[in-house]
């Protein structure tokens, strides 16, 4: 009942107004605190400003609005009839203010409305809804989605048809009818059913004409034995409510959000902004959880300079001579060096501390150590030397053993190695020509004779090796049938390239150039990193981080340079040793755990800022 207003109005407008989308409800009182009962409200605004026109108005959701020269408008909404009187203007100060909702501000309070009614917050979503006099969904939705979840597929069917003028698509009427009438069938097949399962596929999802293929993968369902089997071979959950929600999650990308919300809304645009910010933070190098229960929604995500790794952790100094090469194992539980003094070192990594001590060394390699190569399971290490070395080491790590030491020429250049993904086989080559394809006795199995080689990389498809030569170029060769194809063209000299984990990716140190991104797929340049000094050292580059979403290179004037894949210019220059940097790894388990090899004689190790040490060894380069 209305509350008796302590001043009687002056006058009284009555309005014969044709009910809205033919709904009925309780009197509204004039002073705008009690609304309808009904669900179907859409936001009810009504325009109470001092010296606003005399107008009646209907809402963009379907709800009655009024005005009358600045008295607010009262509305009832009975049996068929709307009723609307004028207040005095005395009387407007003490009511309460409707303001318009925009549809933003609406969009918002449906998504808030969904949320609480996945948490089973019923009540609060209805006086949520009462008061804001938004409607959640259209009432035929509601009667739609109810069918569905109580499994009255004859009644979801029928519901299909009112919602038919609603929907942008006439074809998903049919799409959504499949879906129903697939879920029906396969309940009917796991109640034991048979007939009247087989009623549907020959009665309802065959007149359909659609998807015929998936009709007669349906039809093989009938030969279960029972309800086990069946679950087995459709890989569905089987009769019941969790069934049922993911039916009506597909059901619902056919309708249009006024209609019925997509699901799980609201944590699906939370997800995209938590996304977006990691994806724009330059330092964020943690593994990628899409869950929101990880993170905080009260802040904005921002990861700190010193959680990354450009701080010295260590620095190895039992090299006696020029540090040429360093690579992390595949397991990341080891680092091996070579160096110009002729020995390589093991070094393990401490899987807490993240601290490296000496396992093993390894000698004898005359000419010194500039390459090396794990194993895919990093049972052996393969040596090379400079440009006039003939020879090649492989050993065998776990041991200290050496396995083979492979020499087919005095005349030959072995400077490069890459592994086959087998474990099995390997290639090497040189600048004066050679290329072969070896068994781990060093045994030759092919040759590719002409091909000055700089670089060398195995593709995931066990065929096809890349090659760098001293044309400017990486190209395919296919040691199966014996083709070749280009595949990277540079103006400069390529002093070295690695590839990325899924292989799409080629980054190369390019002769005064510095470091380039290449796309092997698409065979185009991505991205030129600046800042690094290149000139015709052999300079090694590496991917790194999680997702290998950043690039670590070393440089001629002493520095490691870090950048994000995304970004041309460095976030970050390592400053420490004291002459040419010439190979940077990153651990590929331990994304905050790096290691940079150097002409100065030492290896250092780089991890983030440790807790009491203040020191700045790590310029910051936001761009």
């Amino acid at each position: 009942p209305a509350r008796t207003p302590t001043e009687r109005p002056t006058s009284a407008i009555h309005l014969n107004i044709t009910p809205v989308n033919n709904l009925s409800g309780n009197n509204m009182q004039s002073n705008g605190e009690g609304q309808g009962q009904d669900s179907e409200l859409s936001c009810l605004n009504s325009a109470q400003n001092g010296e606003s026109s005399s107008a009646v108005g209907t809402h963009s959701n379907g709800v009655l609005t009024s005005t009358n020269n600045g008295n607010s408008v009262g509305a009832g909404l009975g049996s068929g009839t709307c009723v609307a009187s004028t207040s005095s203007g005395s009387e407007v100060g003490s009511m309460k203010k409707k303001k318009r909702l925009s549809q933003s501000e609406e969009d918002v309070i449906r998504l808030i409305g969904q949320h609480l009614d996945g948490l089973g917050l019923n009540q609060t979503v209805d006086l949520l809804m009462q008061e804001s006099g938004c409607r959640l969904e259209h009432t035929s939705a509601t009667k739609f989605r109810n069918h569905v979840m109580e499994g009255e597929w004859d009644k979801a069917e029928n519901d299909l048809n009112e919602l038919r003028a609603l929907m942008h698509s006439p074809n998903a009427i049919v799409r959504m009818k499949f879906l129903l009438l697939q879920q029906k069938y396969l309940e009917y097949l796991e109640d034991g059913k048979v007939l009247e399962a087989l009623q549907v596929l020959r009665g309802e999802l065959t007149p359909l004409k659609y998807n015929t293929d998936r009709i007669h993968v349906l039809s093989g369902y009938l030969m279960c034995s029972h309800a086990e089997d069946l679950r087995a071979k459709t890989e569905w959950e089987g009769k019941g409510t969790n069934s049922r929600c993911r039916l009506l999650d597909k059901l619902q990308t056919y309708l249009p959000p006024s209609v019925m919300l997509p699901p799980r809304r609201l944590q699906t645009l939370l997800r995209q902004a938590v996304e977006l910010q990691r994806d724009r933070c330059l330092y964020h190098n943690t593994k990628l959880d899409s869950s929101l229960d990880s993170v905080t929604l009260l802040l904005d995500h921002v990861c700190s300079r010193k959680q990354f790794p450009c701080y010295t952790q260590q620095i190895l100094t039992e090299h006696c001579n020029e540090v040429w090469f360093c690579k992390f194992s595949n397991d990341g539980t080891k680092l091996a060096t070579g160096s110009k003094d002729t020995t390589v070192i093991i070094w393990q990594v401490d899987p807490e501390s993240h601290q490296l001590k000496l396992l093993r060394t390894l000698e004898g390699h005359a000419y010194g150590v500039s390459y090396l190569a794990w194993s895919p399971d990093d049972t052996y290490l393969i040596a090379c030397g400079p440009d006039d070395c003939s020879e090649l080491w492989l050993w065998n790590v776990p041991t200290g053993e050496l396995r083979t030491k492979m020499s087919q020429s005095h005349e030959d250049s072995l400077t490069s190695v890459a592994w086959n993904p087998d474990g099995k086989r390997f290639v090497t080559g040189g600048q004066r020509g050679q290329f072969y394809q070896c068994d781990l006795d060093g045994n030759l199995l092919d040759s590719w004779e002409g091909v000055r080689v700089q670089c060398l990389w195995c593709v995931g498809d066990g065929r096809t090796v890349l090659a760098s030569d001293t044309h400017q170029r990486i190209r395919g060769y296919n040691f199966e049938d014996l083709t070749d194809r280009n595949i990277v063209q540079e103006d400069h000299p390529i002093m070295s390239f690695t590839v990325s984990k899924n292989g799409r990716l080629a980054l190369l140190n390019v002769a005064t150039q510095g470091v380039h991104l290449w796309d092997l797929q698409d065979r185009v340049l991505v991205r030129k990193y600046q800042g690094v000094t290149q000139g015709f050292y052999t300079i090694h580059s590496c991917f790194g981080g999680h997702n290998e979403d950043f690039i670590a290179s070393g440089s001629e004037d002493h520095k490691v340079y870090i950048w994000h894949r995304r970004s041309e210019l460095p976030i970050a220059e390592l400053t420490g040793h004291t002459r040419t940097v010439n190979c940077v790894s990153w651990n590929p388990i331990i994304p905050g755990l790096m290691a940079s090899a150097s002409d100065d004689g030492t290896v250092r190790v780089w991890g983030p800022a440790p807790f009491l040490d203040t020191q700045e060894n790590c310029s910051n380069m936001d761009s």
